[in-house]
This record gives structure tokens, sequence and C-alpha cells, in this order.
């Protein structure tokens, strides 16, 4: 789909959130909430430095606005423009509270390709293990 004037309108306004928060020492990231009017709901930058808290990304943010503020028809009509496209954490968040469309400026790998290359630490994951006990409170759960 093609942008529009005004989604590169939002998107501007996302980097100019970015801009700021890299200005008062937060991550240069920043994204707003636009509900289906056309009027902007929410607006939030990265704050992971300031609230020493790993979460405080602002995709992360506004999903939790929209799961608690917005009914899901609303929810599902509302866009969330960003800085850069949100990570793994935050694709979570947004794909729970039921937004329906989430437009970027920054893809992952024009990001990475702005950062120096640093490995990640490595992470042992273990599992899947003890199923039929794990699925008890589970089963039955989701509709």
């Amino acid at each position: 789909m093609a942008l529009t004037a005004d989604d590169e309108t939002f998107l501007r306004r996302a980097i100019e959130l970015a801009v700021k928060a890299r200005e008062g020492g937060d991550p240069p990231f920043a994204s707003l909430l636009v509900g289906p009017d056309g009027q902007v709901l929410a607006e939030e930058h990265n704050t992971t430095i300031r609230d020493a808290d790993i979460s405080q990304h602002p995709e992360q943010k506004l999903a939790r606005y929209a799961a608690r503020e917005l009914d899901p028809a609303t929810a599902a009509k509302t866009t969330m423009y960003t800085s850069c496209q949100p990570c793994q954490m935050c694709t979570g968040a947004i794909e729970r509270s039921g937004l329906g469309r989430v437009v970027f400026a920054l893809s992952t790998e024009q990001l990475n390709s702005l950062r120096s290359p640093v490995a990640p630490p490595a992470i042992q994951y273990d599992g899947p293990a003890l199923f039929d006990l794990a699925r008890v409170p589970v089963e039955g759960y989701y509709p």
C-alpha cells in the first residue's frame, strides 16, 4: 500500500519526537497513535534510559494505551506511526492490542546498518518440556 500525504505527515512527527527523545538523553525512537478520524490520540518516545526500564519503548507504551483505552472496533481502525520498525517485543504487544495498522520510517535492516556491529549475547533456550502439565492452565482458554 502506498503512503498517503497524511501518512508522511504523521511519520515526520514521529521522527521529530525521536529527535527530541535523543536530545533529552533517551534513545532516538518515537511513535504516535492516530485514531480513525485522523486525530492524534497519544504520542510517546523511548524512555528506557530515563526510566531504567528496558520495556519503555514507545510502541509498547502505545499498544498498552490502545488495549486499555480503546474498544476493539476503534483499535482496529487505529494507525501507529513510528520512527523505526517495531522490535519483536513491541510487535507482540501491538498484535495483542488489536491495532489495525503500523507505519514505520526506518526498517530493522536500515537501523542495523546505522549501528556499530555488536554480537548479541548467547542465550540458551531449553524446551518445550512438560507438555501434559503445562497445557492444563491453557487448554480451553482460547476460543
